[in-house]
């Protein structure tokens, strides 16, 4: 079953799966619309197994200082309250039905700055901790809570700056401080989304995931230079 605020991605998003899917349209920060998921899931899909909470904004490019309330409510509605009605409801309905897996989304931007505005950052280091946080409060129900920190992947969110790079001829500057020298892309973030779902993964619990190429492994260096 597949939820976003946008009926085009809901489409675009089947598309790739190449299978069939439910679709919803609805806002994952309020929480009524994770609620209803579980409760779909259950009714039409016959039962929840794993929940995926991946919506995210970036929100505004606006210095620090002058950042208002707003913007970083908007933010963390998005980005963290959103994985917290995810936990709250899936976690609820997998603690009463034997169990499964709950993935949030956060970001290397958790980790370390300079991936990300302030608001963002702490959106996600806040979904970090909460992940942490839920795999304790569900110990002996057999639900696992983990998350993944995705470098710099060409999403929807940071397709602007891919465009912008290309238009200037500078695409192959993209991810130059990263070990691997490249960007990321969502199939390879999908392969550890998928892992964490299965059964595989079934003593991974409590866990944020870095997937980056190993950005986040060392202090940042110019390429070339050799120590």
């Amino acid at each position: 079953m597949l939820c976003d605020r946008e009926s085009d991605g809901l489409e675009a998003t089947r598309e790739l799966m190449k299978t069939s899917a439910e679709l919803w349209v609805g806002d994952v920060s309020d929480e009524k619309t994770s609620e209803r998921l579980v409760a779909i899931a259950d009714s039409m899909l016959g039962g929840l197994d794993f929940f995926f909470a991946n919506a995210g904004t970036v929100g505004t490019m606006t210095p620090l200082l002058e950042q208002t309330a707003d913007e970083w409510l908007g933010v963390l509605a998005v980005n963290t309250m959103s994985a917290f009605f995810a936990i709250k409801h899936a976690g609820r309905y997998l603690a009463e039905h034997g169990g499964g897996s709950i993935l949030c989304t956060a970001s290397v931007a958790a980790l370390r700055a300079g991936a990300g505005p302030a608001p963002y950052s702490a959106s996600k280091a806040a979904v970090v901790n909460l992940v942490t946080s839920a795999a304790c409060q569900l110990r002996g129900k057999s639900v696992r809570v983990n998350a993944i920190c995705p470098g710099l992947i060409e999403t929807g969110m940071t397709r602007p700056l891919f465009e912008l790079a290309r238009q200037r001829g500078t695409e192959s500057k993209i991810g130059q401080l990263n070990p691997l020298g490249r960007a990321g892309s969502a199939e390879e973030v999908a392969e550890l989304v998928a892992f964490l779902a299965s059964p595989a993964a079934s003593y991974v619990n409590g866990q944020a995931i870095v997937v980056d190429g190993g950005l986040s492994s060392s202090l940042p260096f110019v390429p070339g230079k050799v120590w």
